[in-house]
């Protein structure tokens, strides 16, 4: 098999089709500072506003790294800010600090109410026409991706979490009354991305690993509505979930995803002979620990250990944090070349 185009390699494995190697990319968040220096250093609070720049700096990575994919939007509040909740850019700062939300919506199921026209609500128009965008910048050489929060993870942005999680002991069916309704807001933002032309979309349960929840309570509480949630999305799907996910990455193979995504608290070796040898997995490259704070050779062992572990692609574990040694990003996507060879 000759050298597939990064689009071609990302789509057909998550198709089930064969590659030519292990591909480096991710479902999540991947901008990067040399990036946004590229498109003139505009503020990091701007960025997330402006369609024209989130497009154009999602685009940079690949054209800067040769990173095998171009993700927007870049922040977790997109689904809360489209239901009415008020958004925080942090517009009085000019360091990277991650857009919030600042408003919670509701204290049970009842009140989750989805607005008329919400296809047009917050930044939902302005993301699809970033991915538009992205799609004119890379996307003949790339997959262009995007991500929504899982229904679990979503009623922990419009209700306090604390709140959640005491509601989720005590009275279960509450939750579940919530994410029932979760469900169709995340298909009708599934939908705008798709009418853009995204090519995949990961699903980010992250309020749900087994350091915060058990195999059980996940089992009752979160599968049934994430699998619908997964099973809404038309095109391939990545599901991630942050945190110790060897307890439930068995239950998360079930979750109709086309692949799983876990990080570096995931045990790889106890993970893949949980799932067996045919279940996509990705991982579990540290963004901030090992990217951010470690050396080339430490990025490219870890690399390495992924690889023979049986990650089927290299992904970092979360979002990249923009700000970290270019020589780092370039071991990750060298030595995924290296080690990665599949023929």
């Amino acid at each position: 098999m000759g050298e597939m185009k990064p689009r071609d390699r990302v789509l057909d494995q998550l198709k089930g089709k064969k590659i030519d190697r292990i591909p480096c990319y991710s479902g999540m968040g991947n901008i990067t500072l040399d990036g946004i220096k590229q498109v003139g250093n505009p503020r990091f609070a701007d960025i997330h506003r402006d369609a024209k720049l989130m497009a154009k700096v999602a685009s940079s990575t690949y054209k800067i790294f040769g990173y095998e994919c171009a993700v927007l939007p870049y922040d977790l509040g997109v689904e809360a800010e489209a239901l009415g909740s008020e958004v925080n850019f942090y517009t009085h700062r000019d360091d990277i600090v991650y857009p919030t939300v600042k408003t919670k919506l509701v204290k049970s199921g009842d009140e989750v109410k989805i607005p008329e026209n919400f296809e047009e609500k917050g930044r939902l128009p302005l993301i699809a026409e970033a991915i538009e965008l992205a799609k004119e910048e890379v996307g003949d050489q790339v997959a262009v991706g995007s991500f929504v929060n899982g229904p679990f993870t979503l009623a922990g942005q419009i209700m306090d979490l604390n709140d959640l999680l005491k509601v989720a002991f005590k009275k279960p069916e509450a939750i579940t009354a919530i994410t029932e309704k979760l469900v169709d807001v995340i298909g009708m933002i599934t939908k705008v991305w798709e009418d853009a032309g995204v090519d995949f979309i990961t699903v980010r349960e992250e309020g749900a690993p087994a350091d915060v929840i058990s195999p059980r309570m996940f089992k009752s509480l979160v599968m049934t509505n994430l699998t619908k949630t997964i099973d809404n999305i038309k095109v391939p799907k990545i599901l991630h979930i942050c945190g110790d996910t060897n307890p439930v990455v068995d239950l998360m193979a079930q979750c109709h995803a086309d692949a799983i995504s876990v990080e570096k608290k995931c045990d790889l070796v106890k993970s893949r002979a949980k799932i067996g040898p045919n279940v996509l997995l990705f991982g579990d490259i540290d963004p901030f620990g090992l990217l951010c704070s470690g050396k080339p050779e430490e990025v490219k062992a870890a690399v390495k250990a992924a690889i023979e572990k049986g990650v089927n692609a290299v992904m970092p574990g979360c979002d990249l944090w923009p700000d970290f040694p270019s020589a780092n990003m370039r071991a990750m996507i060298e030595a995924t070349k290296e080690y990665g060879r599949l023929t």
